[in-house]
């Protein structure tokens, strides 16, 4: 830190002209507190002076061994490091360090605690939001820090009219370099502000500055703003200053002053390009100490980057693994599927057509037979079907018969050839029942003798309607088959969002006799998902979609389905559902 007796710093010399206060040629002085903690504007035009004075401003503070941290809009401001260890930070090779926003709180604590002299690079980020982040990030860090510290420190903001704009809103990066302006003094953070455009810079910043340096100025807009703060005198003198010449404002001066700033004595990096010969100066390094400490923070941050993309590759193999367990888990459901639909072709071969069975009742002889075996299963410890089951007794010793139960073997026999051909091509069995018929019960009273009507009576609800579709399309007896092919307990869930609606996974599944233990919910209901039977409608809920459905597959589907028949489809479909 500076010697506490250094309490100035001498950055011009007054000139002559308009504004001239006399005695040309005198050194000019800032006081280093005020420069330090208060807020200052710098304006002109291109080539008028306005980046030099900066350096300048810039150098003597460095001499002195005052803290600044510089935001470089245009990679002008690494030639201090041709006389000054000062960190050069950004995001490309040239700097000695590449940062994030990841940096910004170890960017602070050397600006403020370790007084490190610091040139944050923005014209070296390729995406100009990952700059405006890094640099609202290191600015909420030195205010965040200044309140601790009060240490006296500059913050110098290059073309501040891109941050706070006199018209259009104003970002996050904005309003942090607003607040700094605002409130950063009493923790002994100051600011100036650099723009060769004034009428584009929010006035409340202007007019709120301790110091301001006004180089020349031709744009009307821009002298009007000379004109409202100095007056018209001024107005019209700004466009004749001479590069580098300017008029000084201060708190502390009674009037203008109008002054010559001295050239840099560095690199001047922000020249314009010449047809003379170019030649980068030998530049100043910092030590290693200090680029390892930021160096440290991005291994860190690639170490996290390199585990975070282990993790992907790790979360898409198994993502990759479960896809492929429910492709085999719907192959066996499929061939599950086809095993029902060869019994039941095989009992209806043997016990010949009963058009009078509806298709629930198909349904529930078939889910007895499942019964039936899952019971042989559990007592023999393998499936049976033989002379023991309740069903039908089908031999595997050559002859390819089958013998309905109890008839002794001299019942009606049926070769597998034949039961077969009579199943086809593995055709769901709605696809061939009779002509569509709406009969109630109630109006149609079984005739004397009539047991398989009474025995409808007994089965049914007295206003029971019974429903068969002639000629079912394809589409149909597929989606009806998907759904009789799921498990009992997700089948209830399914009838669970038909009938209630919205519905969370756990209230389902709990209704479905399930434990309601989550991972066994969520397993259930991703199968009704991913079978599109329901869908998300937000808040964790889902919602039943079977008529949705059917009415996708019927727009793909040859036959042309108008509303009434897609009615009867869902009725007939979810006959599958009601039979759990």
């Amino acid at each position: 830190m500076a010697d506490s007796d250094q309490r100035t710093i001498t950055v011009a010399e007054r000139s002559d002209g308009h504004g001239g206060t006399g005695d040309v040629g005198r050194p000019v002085s800032l006081p280093v507190v005020e420069l330090l903690t208060g807020r200052g504007f710098i304006t002109g035009k291109s080539g008028s002076g306005k980046s030099n004075s900066a350096s300048v401003v810039a150098e003597k503070l460095l001499d002195n061994g005052f803290g600044l941290l510089i935001v470089d809009i245009d990679g002008e401001y690494y030639g201090l490091k041709e006389e000054y260890e000062i960190l050069h930070a950004g995001a490309d090779d040239e700097c000695d360090i590449q940062v994030t926003t990841d940096h910004a709180e170890k960017l602070a604590t050397l600006a403020l605690e370790q007084n490190v002299p610091i040139i944050l690079d923005i014209s070296s980020y390729l995406d100009e939001d990952k700059a405006r982040e890094v640099l609202t990030a290191v600015a909420r860090q030195l205010f965040a820090k200044a309140k601790k510290c009060k240490q006296p420190f500059l913050l110098l903001v290059e073309e501040i009219h891109e941050y706070i704009p006199e018209k259009g809103g104003v970002d996050e990066c904005g309003k942090m370099l607003i607040k700094i302006g605002k409130r950063g003094r009493k923790h002994g953070l100051g600011i100036v502000g650099i723009s060769q455009r004034p009428a584009d810079v929010k006035k409340d910043f202007i007019t709120q500055c301790d110091w301001l340096v006004w180089h020349r100025l031709t744009w009307n807009n821009d002298t009007k703003v000379v004109s409202r703060i100095l007056d018209g005198a001024y107005a019209d003198a700004v466009e004749d200053l001479a590069d580098g010449e300017a008029f000084l404002m201060t708190d502390w001066a009674e009037a203008v002053e109008r002054v010559q700033f001295y050239r840099k004595k560095t690199f001047d990096a922000g020249a314009t390009p010449g047809l003379e010969d170019f030649e980068r100066p030998d530049l100043k390094s910092v030590s290693d100490d200090l680029v390892s400490e930021l160096k440290s923070i991005t291994d860190e941050r690639a170490e996290t980057e390199d585990r975070i993309a282990e993790l992907r590759a790790e979360l898409d193999r198994k993502n990759s693994r479960i896809a492929e367990l429910e492709r085999e888990l719907q192959d066996a459901r499929d061939m599950s599927r086809m095993a029902d639909q060869f019994v039941d072709a095989l009992v209806e071969h043997v016990d010949g057509p009963n058009p009078g069975r509806t298709e629930q009742a198909k349904l529930r002889d078939s889910h007895a037979r499942k019964q039936s075996q899952d019971a042989d299963d559990t007592d023999d410890g393998q499936a049976t079907f033989g002379p023991d089951s309740p069903t039908d007794d089908v031999t595997a010793d050559g002859s390819g018969t089958a013998t309905p139960d109890g008839a002794g073997g001299n019942g009606t026999e049926a070769t597998v050839a034949d039961a077969f051909e009579s199943f086809g091509d593995f055709v769901p069995a709605e696809a061939s029942v009779d002509s569509t018929t709406v009969t109630d019960a109630s109006d149609a009273p079984a005739e004397a003798g009539d047991t398989t009507a009474g025995a409808s009576d007994n089965e049914d609800t007295a206003t029971s309607q019974e429903v068969s579709i002639d000629e079912v399309p394809d589409f149909v007896g597929r989606l009806r088959a998907e759904v009789r092919s799921l498990e009992p307990k997700t089948q209830k869930m399914l009838s669970y969002y038909r009938d209630q609606g919205p519905a969370s996974p756990l209230d389902a599944h709990f209704v479905a006799g399930g434990s309601g233990d989550r991972t066994h919910a969520y397993a259930r209901n991703r199968t009704l998902r991913t079978a599109e039977l329901i869908e998300h409608v937000g808040q964790g809920a889902y919602d039943y979609r079977l008529p949705a459905l059917l009415e996708e597959r019927a727009k793909r589907a040859p036959e042309d389905v108008d509303d009434a028949d897609l009615d009867t489809y869902v009725d007939v479909i979810e006959a599958t559902v009601d039979e759990f």
